[in-house]
């Protein structure tokens, strides 16, 4: 085989189906966000950033900093080695007290990255738990899907958000010895919520396990942040909770929690965590000041909501297509790749504005979109900045417009 050739002509694929991915070379800008330095071919240049999922802006927040900055200067960088081999910090089991805390459980277990506690974790319950079935929600992300692939345990997929799909699913492996439902909170692509509460009444009426994944929502919804489950007061009823440290809270790095046993049970038996070097404890300091701040302060919170809604309702008046939805995501539905990266390159290159364009296989085709993400920092002057580019690039390219399209 030519293999130069063969990535090549997979490049040009891409590049002829517009779903050839571009990195933005940016710089974000502290004590400025949502602004960032643009590094393009005609030098640098001062663009708006509406599609961070920094979502609260407190990788910039002036006590994580702070705390970050302390630990450098308390123990250097890096972490040494794995959480075995002298990888373990105070600040990492600081860290994993205090998320079991704000998750209401009995503990907790940190990874390097979302994907990674998501993999390691539904591959380990899933392949050492015998005859255990998973049913996965058909849109799970991708790390969920890896996860369950590589556990080698069957898999039953129910439709969307469908517990009446899933009930007929769990009857027919009804004598199964183990039972694990693995779905998220809030889907980060159409900004849907999942029915939490009724997941939980079938596990239990089917005894299966709930493994949530939260990464779009922890820090973003509850009185603490805990998220949508502690938000609708179900948070207690599940196994397995999963988020992140790198949306809501700042950084970088995924965790779950539960009860001691199953998290001792991961801890021990998953190859992903033993074999991977911990989070630098600069990083967890930094988590640690993020998660303490957002549990005591629901003023980030208030003030997010309150722009998500300010954003919905502009582009609502522009007849821009939102997708509607009951979370903080604003999906503008565009539905074609080289269409959206189109409009992606007139907001950047004619009004400084930076969204990034979502294809296949993030979104199913025919659904590609700009996904729009409001920070509290996102003032009127931005959002009307917004609306009137959306409105001149919808012109420009004669995109399809739709009337009521956003939740009230």
């Amino acid at each position: 085989m030519d293999y130069e050739s063969f990535f090549a002509r997979s490049i040009d694929s891409l590049k002829a189906e517009g779903r050839y991915r571009v990195f933005a070379n940016l710089e974000r800008q502290v004590g400025n966000f949502p602004r960032a330095t643009f590094r393009g071919p005609n030098g640098p240049r001062t663009v708006t950033v509406w599609c961070s999922n920094d979502y609260l802006g407190m990788g910039q927040h002036p006590t994580v900093r702070a705390a970050m900055h302390d630990m450098i200067e308390r123990v250097g960088t890096g972490a040494g080695g794995t959480r075995n081999i002298s990888g373990t910090c105070h600040v990492h089991v600081e860290l994993e007290a205090l998320l079991a805390k704000l998750h209401g459980r009995e503990a907790a277990l940190t990874f390097t990255s979302g994907y990674a506690a998501n993999q390691a974790t539904l591959s380990t319950l899933g392949g050492r738990m015998p005859g255990c079935v998973i049913f996965s929600d058909a849109a799970n992300h991708a790390s969920m899907i890896e996860g369950i692939r590589h556990s080698r345990a069957p898999r039953v997929i129910f439709r969307h958000n469908d517990p009446a799909d899933l009930e007929a699913k769990l009857r027919e492996h009804a004598e199964a010895p183990a039972k694990l439902i693995a779905f998220e909170s809030v889907y980060s692509m159409d900004g849907d919520i999942a029915p939490i509460a009724t997941m939980c009444d079938l596990a239990e009426r089917y005894g299966a396990m709930t493994y949530l994944d939260e990464v779009h929502a922890v820090g973003m919804y509850g009185p603490t942040g805990a998220g949508v489950a502690e938000r609708d007061g179900v948070g207690h009823r599940l196994t397995v909770i999963q988020g992140t440290l790198a949306k809501a809270f700042g950084v970088v790095g995924g965790y779950i929690a539960g009860s001691t046993a199953m998290i001792d049970f991961v801890r021990s038996n998953a190859p992903g965590f033993i074999f991977s070097t911990s989070l630098p404890p600069v990083i967890a300091a930094g988590a640690v000041a993020s998660i303490r701040h957002l549990m005591t302060s629901g003023e980030e919170r208030r003030q997010h909501q309150a722009r998500v809604a300010a954003v919905k309702a502009r582009l609502e008046r522009a007849r821009i297509p939102v997708l509607a939805n009951p979370s903080h995501i604003v999906p503008v539905m565009v539905g074609d790749a080289a269409t959206a990266k189109q409009a992606s390159d007139e907001l950047m290159q004619r009004h400084d504005i930076y969204v990034q364009p979502i294809n296949y296989p993030t979104v199913a085709r025919g659904t590609e979109r700009l996904r729009i993400t409001p920070s509290p920092l996102h003032d009127d002057a931005m959002i009307e900045r917004l609306a009137e580019a959306l409105d001149d690039v919808w012109q420009r390219l004669q995109l399809r417009r739709v009337v009521e399209t956003v939740a009230a």
